[in-house]
């Protein structure tokens, strides 16, 4: 190979290098601002996957695209072409290098996997651990001891959740932050999939089981938590609010919510399947619907304040 053309390869390597390296820093933000130390393990394992998956994309398309522009037989030339034979050491490469950037990427992946604990509905089922608790533990950014405990129940179709030293239950969930939160996350009838986008966790949650869950929270804001498993009809509306505030607001938070009194939260799904019996009576679908759960009764409703 002539000197000319290993420099001009060379180049074109480096401009593919550069080009995916680019394009996987734009993958940054492509996701919602980062709001929990966990989410930096997802965000650097999905630009690292852009920045792969760019340079094979623009490799092979800039092959081809060469190929059929400047490789192509005359226009009136049907002869066959050389009877080339099969090339051993073309083969080998051609194989392991895909071997080893899947096993590559599989690591990667089952490391990040690991480091966030989350727990599959098999592993629920089939590991048991004493008094029923299954733990999936996002890697922690401190030596920070977690905050109290958090309960979370699903239902359809809410999100209830109860400040147990305080005795405090909300529909929106507040958290201080950069501090190790726990959760203890449980369903009440169908499984549910705790997912806050923001932070870049989902945990399956499922039915008679306890998971308890920890994540470090590093954003101040509102962010939301929505259903990532399809729980019945009113799916859509099982939704609520995760404010992240600073450790002297979340304390007043506590402080003010405990002088509440609990009155029935305002429950969309609830409210929705009221309206449509009350207005649809003659108007039959075919298909059973699910009454949602009555509406829980809470010191706090992210729709409205109640207190004394």
């Amino acid at each position: 190979m002539k000197i000319r053309q290993i420099v001009i390869l060379m180049a074109i390597a480096i401009a593919l290098i550069a080009a995916s390296l680019w394009m996987g820093q734009q993958a940054y933000s492509w996701f919602p601002p980062q709001a929990a130390a966990e989410s930096k393990l997802i965000d650097e394992l999905f630009s690292f996957l852009v920045t792969l998956g760019t340079f094979i994309f623009l490799g092979v398309t800039g092959t081809l695209t060469y190929s059929v522009l400047f490789q192509r037989a005359s226009k009136y030339d049907t002869s066959d072409g050389p009877p080339i034979e099969g090339n051993v050491t073309l083969e080998i490469v051609w194989t392991a290098i895909p071997i080893l950037l899947v096993v590559w990427i599989a690591s990667y992946s089952y490391n990040v996997y690991v480091q966030m604990a989350i727990r599959g509905p098999m592993e629920i089922i089939h590991l048991h651990m004493p008094m029923g608790m299954e733990s999936a533990n996002a890697a922690p950014t401190s030596n920070t001891k977690p905050v109290e405990k958090i309960e979370v129940l699903a239902k359809q179709w809410a999100w209830v959740f109860r400040y147990p030293d305080q005795d405090i239950t909300s529909t929106e969930l507040h958290v201080p932050a950069n501090q190790r939160i726990r959760l203890a996350l449980r369903s009440e009838d169908v499984i549910h999939g705790f997912y806050i986008p923001a932070f870049r966790l989902k945990q399956d949650i499922i039915p008679n089981q306890t998971i308890d869950f920890e994540f470090t929270p590093i954003r101040i804001g509102k962010y939301r938590l929505t259903d990532s498993q399809y729980s019945g009809t009113y799916f859509a509306t099982m939704q609520a609010d995760v404010v992240v505030e600073s450790p002297q607001d979340y304390d007043q938070w506590l402080a003010k919510v405990k002088t509440y009194h609990r009155v029935p939260a305002y429950n969309q799904a609830a409210s929705e399947y009221f309206h449509t019996s009350q207005t649809d009576k003659t108007f039959k679908t075919g298909y059973p619907t699910v009454a949602p759960a009555t509406p829980p009764l809470v010191n706090y409703s992210g729709k409205k304040e109640s207190h004394s």
